[in-house]
């Protein structure tokens, strides 16, 4: 079934300044940019500035404009992010390895993926910052997703998402290592290409949610059916599934909590690096890495809610049917089936990890948005990225804009001291960022005295 980009709520804006109980800082937006001057880069970032891209703002692919425009990371030497008016950002923890995804437990402590480390970090906040930290655990390949198990208070298990795996540890509140082995729980997930693996629960904790990405940029190696082929393949397998060495990659797996394979959930998602259950109603929402290669500007990032059994267009199309040149006239029979998603990002933003905002510590329009952290362009002629946004998120609906929130990691055109991975909401409903260049996690608390009397 095709899902629709749900309307905007252009009247958003006006209401939001409408409300005079609303914190100052939350009614003082910068510039709403739309359609061509929403593209732009990082020159045009600043805390507040909104953006809005529609499926029909897209140019048309441009192979002329593909360009390798890697970024020279920079030592910090004091430099803090930007953050909007009556909010503060200080630094919670550094001299991690390269900290990639955060996840809070329960108890409040900060559970950190050092992937290239091969680690389980364990930070343990006192006051404003991490005073404690341990290995949670180590020898580990390529770890990023973290959950904890059953959903709720009191978890007995961290599972972790290798690479090429799942494994779980046991687990009690306040544990600082692992009091247990690891145990595979899913032995085989795919591996090469994009290699990060997220996971999450349903609220039930029925439901294991596996991120898988592609192995390629877009299916160069994967051999082309067409006839009889393609048609037994089509009728025995999920809507969009992609086979060869793409077989169950660019997709959401699903499995039960002892690793028992389920079937694939939704498909045609390039990356899904980060995803997250949105806990007003128990949706599950993806934030995506798309396709290099075919201009500046197409096709956009995107954080989207996940349907199950819907098709996101990847090798084939993207952003609903606009085909992709380099699979021209393969997949006709997919083009109004291609589920469009919900909240377009600047092309190349590199969109990674996630997280609902639920704390009582920010404004109230806050709560129930998104935090996403945008690693950074390389496939990029101007660069983008390299910052923290808010997705607006109204009663469970995106509008489809969303807002610079923590910017100021770029120096210059070719320059950075900082590269957000991570976001997760502290205890205390802090917001915490992690920055693999500088190996920084921040905290952003917002300044109750900002308040309008």
């Amino acid at each position: 079934m095709r899902h629709p980009m749900p309307a905007i709520a252009a009247a958003g804006i006006i209401a939001l300044a409408m409300d005079t109980g609303a914190p100052l800082s939350a009614q003082t937006t910068g510039p709403l940019l739309e359609g061509k001057a929403a593209f732009g880069d990082w020159h045009a970032d600043s805390p507040g500035t909104r953006r809005l891209i529609r499926p029909q703002d897209l140019p048309a692919a441009d192979f002329a404009e593909s360009v390798n425009n890697r970024v020279a990371t920079v030592h910090r030497d004091g430099q803090k992010p930007s953050v909007p008016a009556g909010f503060s950002i200080d630094e919670f923890a550094s001299g991690l390895d390269h900290p990639r995804l955060i996840r809070p437990a329960p108890n409040g402590d900060i559970f950190v993926a050092e992937s290239a480390a091969g680690r389980i970090r364990v930070l343990r906040p006192d006051g404003p910052r991490a005073m404690k930290t341990s290995v949670f655990a180590s020898g580990l390949i390529g770890p990023f997703g973290i959950a904890f198990y059953p959903p709720g208070p009191t978890p007995q298990w961290v599972y972790v998402g290798n690479t090429d795996s799942v494994v779980r540890f046991p687990y009690r509140d306040g544990d600082q290592t692992a009091r247990g082995p690891a145990e595979t729980i899913v032995p085989h997930l795919p591996v090469g290409g994009h290699r990060t693996r997220d996971i999450v629960f349903s609220p039930n904790g029925q439901t294991m949610f596996v991120s898988v990405g592609s192995g390629s940029n877009v299916a160069e190696d994967m051999e082309k059916l067409s006839g009889a082929a393609l048609q037994t393949w089509a009728a025995n397998h999920p809507l969009g599934a992609s086979w060869g060495p793409e077989t169950d990659r660019a997709d959401v797996l699903t499995f039960d909590p002892q690793g028992k394979r389920i079937g694939i959930f939704a498909t045609g998602i390039r990356n899904c690096v980060g995803m997250a259950i949105d806990p007003s109603n128990g949706t599950l929402w993806c934030s995506t890495n798309e396709r290099d290669r075919i201009g500046n500007n197409v096709p956009p990032d995107y954080i989207t809610r996940v349907r199950e059994g819907a098709f996101y267009g990847w090798p084939w199309y993207y952003i609903g049917a606009n085909e992709d040149p380099r699979h021209k006239n393969e997949r006709p029979d997919l083009k109004d089936k291609v589920t469009v998603p919900d909240v377009l990002i600047q092309a190349h933003s590199a969109s990674l990890q996630i997280a609902f905002y639920e704390g009582q510590q920010f404004p109230a329009e806050y709560r129930g948005n998104i935090f996403a952290a945008e690693h950074g362009s390389w496939n990029r002629a101007n660069r983008t990225g390299y910052k923290v946004v808010r997705v607006i998120v109204k009663d469970g609906v995106p509008t489809g804009e969303y807002d610079d929130f923590v910017t100021g990691f770029v120096i210059n055109d070719n320059e950075v001291w900082g590269r957000p991975v991570g976001v997760t909401v502290d205890r205390d409903g802090a917001l915490l960022v992690s920055e693999d260049a500088s190996g920084t996690i921040w905290r952003i608390t917002y300044n109750k005295d900002s308040r309008r009397h």
